[in-house]
Parts: C-alpha cells; structure tokens; sequence
C-alpha cells in the first residue's frame, strides 16, 4: 500500500506553478457576481459617497466595470419606479442597500429589505418600486453589460396585495 501524500508526490506546490490555478481577473459565475455584490454592498465608505437623490428620476451612478459586467448605484426617492421590464440579454444581480423596494412579477409581489439580493437571467420581467416613505438605494450588477431595457405592459393593479411576500437577508 502506498501511503506517500500528494503532496510529497508532487513536492512543494510553489515550485510546480503549472499546477497552480490563475487567479481570476473577475467574476465569471452568478455565484461570483452575488459576491461581488455583497462585498461591494458591505463596503458602504465605497458606495455612500456615490449617493444622490432626484425627486424627477430615479438616480444612478455606474460604481464599476470590468470584462463584461457593469456594476450601478440606483437610488429611489419614494413614488419611484422602473415600470415593467426585462433586461435584455443581461443576467444580473439586483441587492438592496438601505430601504425597503418592491417587486412585482407575474408571481406576485415580493418586498426586498436590505441585504436582500434578486438574481434573474436574461427576459426576466419585473416592476421595481419604492412603495415606502423613506429614500433606498440599491445596487445592481449586469453580465453582459445592460444594453437594452425592454419596457412591458404594467403589472400595476394585476397584483393583488395578498400575494405579498417579504424577503430579508
């Protein structure tokens, strides 16, 4: 039986950088994006900075970019929203910051507090809106890169309060 390990097989790793994976320049999975997302989100001197608030419009500013994706700040006075859409052919990751927005789908509807992150792949269709009193902000990441933004018949009305479900972190 032989009970050499692989390490002693191999001998020492930093010697033999062939077999060393290359570290990722950037993110490739959803896994990773939700990640990027949460570690940008955790890091509020990165973002709060970057706030800003429009009573005409919903506010953004684009945090970063990188090999394919693009990472916006959005900010919501209450009353806004971004009508029913889809994203195209992006994926993304959707991750509330501070506030509280919802989602209307033809699902339902769904109430994302801080923390909270929506992942959809690309011809999902939602509605998001501020229905609270306060400001949020939220954070959202696009692979590829948003290029289109198909607007689609509301849900507004077609969803009943009775379907709504909270989402925390």
């Amino acid at each position: 039986m032989n009970m050499d390990s692989d390490l002693q097989i191999a001998g020492d790793l930093m010697e033999v950088p062939h077999l060393l994976q290359p570290e990722r320049e950037h993110p490739v999975t959803v896994a990773e994006f939700a990640g990027l997302a949460r570690e940008i989100a955790a890091d509020r001197d990165r973002w709060v900075p970057h706030v800003e608030y429009d009573a005409t419009t919903r506010w953004y500013h684009r945090l970063r970019t990188g090999p394919g994706y693009e990472v916006w700040l959005l900010s919501w006075v209450p009353g806004q929203g971004s009508g029913l859409h889809d994203h195209g052919r992006s994926s993304g990751v959707l991750t509330v910051l501070q506030g509280e927005l919802t989602e209307r789908t033809d699902r339902g509807v769904r109430t994302m507090r801080p923390g909270t992150q929506r992942v959809f792949a690309p011809g999902y269709v939602h509605e998001v809106v501020n229905d609270s009193l306060e400001p949020v902000v939220s954070l959202h990441v696009y692979f590829p890169g948003l290029t289109d933004m198909p607007m689609h018949e509301s849900y507004q009305g077609r969803c009943a309060p009775a379907g709504r479900e909270t989402v925390t972190a």
